[in-house]
């Protein structure tokens, strides 16, 4: 006669179903020196090894080698025995050797006198749920990071706006000294070499406002195709004379490498800036290596750069064998003045300006680095699509003497750099009619009996934007000839950070030479027209 199971029986045999019939939790059980006992088909299907292969090994080839040479396994067992519980996170090892991140629980299993008799062991695979944390929290450092630069480039280009007014007064006045004194015969030797120095420190500040315009993505480009195959040959043999013998440079090309979108000069100062920091961190010598490489930036990479939509893009490396960066390093290298340079070594201006180049031109640009192992910096720039198009060579020869009387109108609010621009005008034998704002150039404009065949305006203004000026001076008089001058143009004449393609533009600080150039060369295309 067969005896019915006892209910202590029949729970112990509902609660070994319930264990059978989870596949998410590895739950198995250890005598009390940690051998394995039983194990249920989430066990096999997590850890990957089958009941017969399991039951009497120890618990502990579960854990990575490093943890066990630490004695992590026993003293889980000992905080379980001690405490009534042991819970945990950290790395197992699979079957298979790969690893994974297990959230683990032990609990004691003792008899009704409590002697102890074994453990209860509870393991869940977590690796999804760490990868997707981690992911957060890239994402969340480099958004962080985007907006601390995003707020830092914003002041930057204020700044530089003003500056560049600033500057362009001084160089202009600079260079009407110059010609003064020459005029008189050069007699003053003295004075001349002054005047020549001061207008290298004007123009190296000019250069330092350049850099800050760049970073904050307010620098206008002018991009054009190119093929990197073709181009990185020419800047190799250029930046090996820049850097001397005692670093050599590799550059290697891509088969069927995509064409890209860029700003040529602004290309060439951003990898000017890289090399110059490679040299700077191999102080013995070493090796520059430049490498292209076509790239296809998926989902997951945008998650963890919110900046960058997937798609192809061209990847430009730029590697050193130098001292390398710390972690430290890393996260301010590209704020502008950010330098670990000696004092008189560096501005803290020359990653600021790779950055918001890469970033004005739809790219993203990331440094790997790791102190004493070299630093590689790389830059992703969008895949060009078009019809390839030629670079345009301009060469800016004074065209002084060419004038003809033809009539400026100046449009400017600052009064200072106002009157230096008028004058200068002046001395070139154009007539000049100047306003301090929109409202005031318009009523210039609204006047038929004044000739006017060319407006000469700046773009950010009060009240009244220069592209808005442009347009309502073009109503009144459609063959008008405009040419914007600014340091930092926002969003008036600038989309995506290119120059729309019926704005003529300035940067400022300019020479007279180069004023000189672009308004007669805007003059004689409206006399052609």
């Amino acid at each position: 006669m067969v005896r019915d199971k006892t209910p202590k029986q029949r729970d112990r045999a509902l609660s070994q179903l319930l264990i059978d019939s989870v596949i998410d939790y590895a739950i198995f059980q250890l005598d009390k020196d940690g051998i394995v006992s039983s194990w249920n088909p989430g066990a096999e299907r997590i850890k990957g090894y089958k009941a017969t292969e399991i039951i009497g090994e120890h618990f502990s080839r579960f854990y990575t080698d490093e943890d066990r040479a630490a004695g992590v396994p026993v003293r889980a067992l000992e905080t379980a025995a001690r405490a009534g519980k042991f819970e945990a996170e950290g790395w197992r090892v699979r079957k298979d050797g790969s690893r994974f991140w297990a959230s683990v629980v032990i609990d004691p299993i003792r008899d009704d006198t409590g002697e102890l008799l074994g453990f209860a062991k509870v393991t869940r695979d977590i690796t999804e749920r760490m990868e997707g944390q981690r992911i957060l929290r890239e994402t969340q450092e480099q958004l962080a990071l985007s907006q601390r630069l995003e707020a830092v480039g914003q002041l930057s280009g204020g700044i530089a706006h003003d500056f560049n007014n600033l500057l362009m007064i001084i160089l202009g006045n600079l260079e009407t000294a110059q010609r003064g004194v020459q005029a008189m015969g050069g007699v003053n030797a003295s004075v001349l070499r002054a005047l020549a120095n001061a207008t290298r420190g004007a123009q190296r500040a000019s250069s330092l406002t350049s850099r800050l315009l760049a970073f904050s993505r307010r620098q206008p480009l002018n991009p054009k195709t190119l093929d990197l195959n073709k181009y990185l040959p020419g800047v190799s043999d250029f930046l090996q004379r820049a850097l001397g013998e005692t670093i050599s440079i590799e550059v290697t090309g891509a088969p069927s490498l995509w064409p890209i979108e860029v700003d040529l000069p602004q290309l060439e100062t951003c990898l000017i800036n890289l090399a110059i920091n490679a040299r700077d961190a191999m102080p013995n010598g070493g090796k520059l290596t430049i490498d292209v490489l076509n790239q296809s930036l998926d989902a997951q990479y945008s998650r963890t750069n919110p900046e960058v939509p997937p798609g192809q893009y061209v990847l430009i490396a730029v590697s050193d064998t130098g001292e390398g960066m710390t972690a430290d390093v890393i996260t301010r290298a590209f704020e502008p003045f950010f330098t670990t340079k000696e004092v008189g070594r560096g501005t803290g201006l020359g990653l600021s300006q790779v950055y918001g180049f890469v970033k004005q031109s739809g790219g993203n640009v990331k440094i790997y680095s790791e102190a004493g192992l070299g630093t590689t910096v790389k830059m992703y720039f969008p895949r060009f699509g078009g019809n390839d198009d030629q670079l345009a060579e301009q060469s800016y020869e004074s065209l002084a003497g060419d004038a003809t009387g033809e009539t400026i109108l100046v449009v400017e609010d600052d009064a200072d750099l106002r009157a230096y621009v008028v004058e200068a005008l002046r001395t070139l034998n154009y007539r000049v009619i100047h306003a301090e704002d929109g409202d005031a150039a318009l009523g210039f404009l609204e006047q038929e009996s004044i000739r006017i065949e060319l407006m000469l305006t700046d773009v950010v203004m009060p009240r009244m934007n220069g592209r808005e000026l442009s347009q309502r001076a073009l109503e009144l008089r459609p063959k008008l000839k405009v040419l914007f001058m600014s340091g930092y143009s926002r969003n008036a004449v600038i989309h995506q950070g290119r120059v729309d393609l019926d704005i003529e533009l300035i940067q400022k600080p300019i020479s007279l030479q180069e004023l000189t150039f672009r308004i007669r060369d805007a003059l004689d295309r409206r006399a052609a027209d």
